[in-house]
């Protein structure tokens, strides 16, 4: 469905909300066909992060970078016809359509940028990839659980055909049990589809469980970087800024 792609590059992001700085000079490369982690707790700047990634809050310094084209200050619309779909917090799913129709919308974005081709395939890659989507096609999306709803989203944003997937908290509020369900899904998007994908978590355990590398932002700064592996296993890191 994706393609691999050039590396995300952040150079130097900073954004403020009036006098508060929320991103100061951050310096982050997600990697093509990789899950990098964005870590920290609740203000750090995660969503901050991603929301000027893609182009709804406008940087203040600094650049993004896709596969080397510049898209720093572009409008949202053309950030993501460059291939970079954002999922926000919050499951926003459009509750009176139903869970194909919801993911037709997505569709929509994917054929501007790949055309008609394989279009019947790439929905029928989502629903293999979530059953309980296509068990449910026909229902209207407000019948859905939200480990369901957080499915339909990601599937929504699997449709436009992008290279960057960007994840913000999409454990919010689910099971532990559907959490686990859920990351176990991005991974193995990941290993079969290459799509690059750059995931912001409060849950630092499940996340780095996942995640091939990680970065970990403390009041709007990058505060450490490294393999996953060494910042699951960095007691005094973990302890300091991810809770666990």
């Amino acid at each position: 469905m994706a393609e691999h792609g050039g590396a995300l590059e952040i150079r130097g992001l900073s954004a403020r909300y009036g006098p508060v700085t929320a991103l100061d000079a951050v310096d982050i490369t997600a990697s093509p066909g990789r899950i990098t982690a964005v870590l920290g707790a609740n203000g750090a700047g995660k969503t901050t992060l991603l929301r000027t990634i893609s182009g709804l809050v406008k940087g203040a310094d600094g650049s993004v970078l896709l596969g080397g084209r510049d898209l720093t200050g572009a409008p949202a619309e053309t950030i993501a016809r460059a291939g970079i779909a954002h999922v926000p917090e919050g499951r926003g799913v459009i509750t009176e359509l139903t869970v194909e129709e919801n993911l037709r919308l997505g569709e929509l974005l994917g054929t501007a940028r790949r055309g008609s081709r394989n279009r019947e395939h790439r929905l029928g890659t989502v629903y293999e990839m979530f059953p309980a989507l296509a068990q449910r096609r026909r229902r209207e999306a407000n019948s859905l659980s939200g480990g369901e709803r957080q499915m339909l989203v990601i599937g929504r944003a699997l449709l436009s055909a992008p290279e960057v997937l960007l994840l913000d908290e999409p454990s919010l509020g689910l099971a532990p049990r559907i959490v686990a369900q859920l990351f176990a899904l991005i991974r193995d998007l990941v290993d079969r589809e290459g799509i690059t994908v750059l995931l912001v978590e409060q849950n630092a355990r499940s996340a780095l469980s996942i995640a091939d590398t990680g970065f970990v932002l403390n009041l709007g700064r990058v505060v450490a970087a490294a393999d996953a592996a060494s910042l699951a296993g960095d007691a005094d890191l973990r302890h300091a800024y991810l809770g666990f």
